[in-house]
C-alpha cells in the first residue's frame, strides 16, 4: 500500500487494568486524570457508532485499497472499544458511579443510529476521528505530561493514539468516495464537535464531583495543567476545527505517521515492515 493508505494492523497490547493503578492515574492530578477518563467514557460506543457507520456504506466503497483499510480500521475500532470497556471496571473498582452516564450515552447513540441519515452518522465519524486522531499527535507532543502517568495507562493511551493516527483517513475516504459532499462534511465536523466535546466534559464533571473537588480547586488544577502543556491542547484543537474546512483537506495532510508508528515499537508492538 502507498504511504498515504498505511496497512492497518489490528494489535493486542496486552494491558492489565488492575489494583495498583490510583484514582489520580496522571501526575496526581485530578483534572488531568478525568480530562482523559472523561474521553474514556465516550469512546466503546461511540467507536461503535463509527463502525456501523462505515459499515452502512461499505457495499458502494469499490477501491480494493481502501476496503482493506476499512477492514482494519474495523478490528482496531473494535478492539479500542473492548480495552476501554475493559477499563471502565477499574473506575467502578475505584468507587465512580459511572452507570448512570453510560446509560444515558448509549441512548444517546441507539437515538442517533436509528434517526440520523446514514450520509450524516459518516459525516460526523470522519469529523470525529479528524479530532481523534488530532488528540493522538497531543498525546505524542505531551511526552513529559504523559510520562508521569501510570504505566498501563500511559500504554493504553499511546496504542489508541498511535492506531487513530494510522487509521485516520478511512472514515473520510470512504465518505469522500460515497458523499463528496463539502456542506455535508463540515455539517458532520460541526456535529462531531458538539457530540464529542460535550458529551466528554460531561463525563470529566460527572468524575470531579465524585471526588468532591471544588471549584477553585478544579480551575487551579485546570491552570496548571494549561501552564504545563503550553496550552497546546485548545490551540491544536482550534487550528485543527479550521484546517477541515479548508475545500482541499484531506488527513493526509498531516505527516504524523512515522511518529505514531515509532511509538508503536517503543511499545513493543508490531508495526508494518
Amino acid at each position: 500500500m502507498s504511504e498515504s493508505r498505511p496497512e492497518i494492523l489490528v494489535r493486542d497490547p496486552s494491558l492489565a487494568f488492575d489494583a495498583g493503578i490510583p484514582r489520580h492515574w496522571l501526575a496526581g492530578s485530578a483534572v488531568a486524570t478525568h480530562f482523559f477518563n472523561g474521553l474514556n467514557l465516550v469512546f466503546p460506543d461511540g467507536e461503535r457508532f463509527f463502525i456501523r457507520a462505515v459499515k452502512d456504506h461499505l457495499g458502494r466503497v469499490e477501491d480494493p485499497e481502501l476496503r482493506a483499510q476499512v477492514k482494519g480500521f474495523f478490528g482496531q475500532e473494535g478492539h479500542h472499544a473492548r480495552e476501554h470497556e475493559r477499563y471502565f471496571e477499574l473506575l467502578e473498582a475505584q468507587g465512580y458511579r459511572i452507570e448512570g452516564y453510560l446509560k444515558r450515552f448509549r441512548a444517546f447513540v441507539r437515538f442517533s443510529n436509528r434517526w440520523l441519515p446514514a450520509r450524516l452518522r459518516l459525516a460526523m465519524t470522519a469529523g470525529a476521528e479528524h479530532y481523534t486522531a488530532t488528540f493522538g499527535g497531543l498525546a505524542f507532543e505531551d511526552a513529559e505530561l504523559l510520562a508521569q502517568a501510570h504505566p498501563t495507562i500511559r500504554k493504553l493511551i499511546l496504542w489508541h493514539a498511535a492506531e487513530e493516527i494510522e487509521h485516520k483517513a478511512v472514515a473520510f475516504d470512504v465518505l469522500r468516495a460515497t458523499h463528496p459532499s463539502w456542506a455535508l462534511r463540515v455539517l458532520g465536523l460541526a456535529i462531531a464537535t458538539l457530540v464529542l466535546f460535550g458529551w466528554s466534559m460531561a463525563g470529566t464533571r460527572m468524575l470531579l464531583r465524585q471526588d468532591g473537588l471544588s471549584r477553585r480547586e478544579i480551575a487551579a488544577q485546570r491552570r496548571g495543567l494549561l501552564k504545563a502543556t503550553e496550552g497546546r491542547g485548545p490551540r491544536r484543537m482550534r487550528a485543527a476545527f479550521l484546517a477541515y474546512l479548508r475545500r482541499d483537506f484531506h488527513p493526509s495532510q498531516v505527516d504524523d505517521l512515522p511518529l505514531a508508528r515509532r511509538h508503536l515499537a517503543e511499545l513493543g508492538l508490531e508495526v508494518p515492515a
